[in-house]
């Protein structure tokens, strides 16, 4: 199980993700993961999601209810090119729908990023910076990741952090 501490600017509270997978077929399995929020105490939403990774793209489509006691189901896609030859910069595209219970979209978004990977920047020290825009909210995004330290930030001055376990 993969489990991981999130702070961000907005919510000023504390919250222990955890995700789990479990294989179904080649390349697709079920993605469980859920969030409780040391604020109020309890969850905050609870996602299972059918993943499919292909070598070209990876799709998913699955169902989230969050604490307002809502459902939501959700569909969302990506694909990368390889900008160089070792794959230590590429460039992506992907985007997501979320339907509400009588099946109307209530939000979608897309983005396009740069990604770049550099490795061993100190010894056992990996970093991967993400430059992107989202194309529908039109704001641009920035993403700094090094081992288990990511931090997240826009250009409307929402900021996250994330530590994985």
């Amino acid at each position: 199980m993969e489990t991981s501490l999130r702070y961000a600017g907005d919510s000023k509270s504390l919250r222990i993700h955890a995700k789990e997978k479990f294989p179904i077929a080649a390349n697709t399995f079920c993605q469980l993961n859920g969030e409780l929020d040391t604020k109020i105490g309890g969850p905050t939403y609870f996602n299972a999601m059918i993943r499919h990774f292909h070598p070209d793209f990876n799709v998913g489509f699955g169902v989230q209810y969050n604490r307002n006691r809502k459902v939501h189901y959700n569909v969302r896609g990506k694909k990368v090119f390889q900008a160089t030859a070792d794959g230590l910069l590429s460039f992506g595209i992907k985007g997501r729908s979320e339907i509400n219970e009588e099946f109307k979209q209530i939000h979608y978004t897309g983005a396009a990023e740069f990604i770049w990977t550099i490795i061993n920047v100190k010894k056992d020290q990996d970093l991967r910076l993400k430059l992107g825009y989202n194309v529908l909210d039109k704001v641009p995004y920035f993403q700094m990741r090094e081992n288990n330290w990511t931090i997240n930030a826009d250009g409307n001055c929402r900021w996250n952090v994330r530590y994985d376990l």
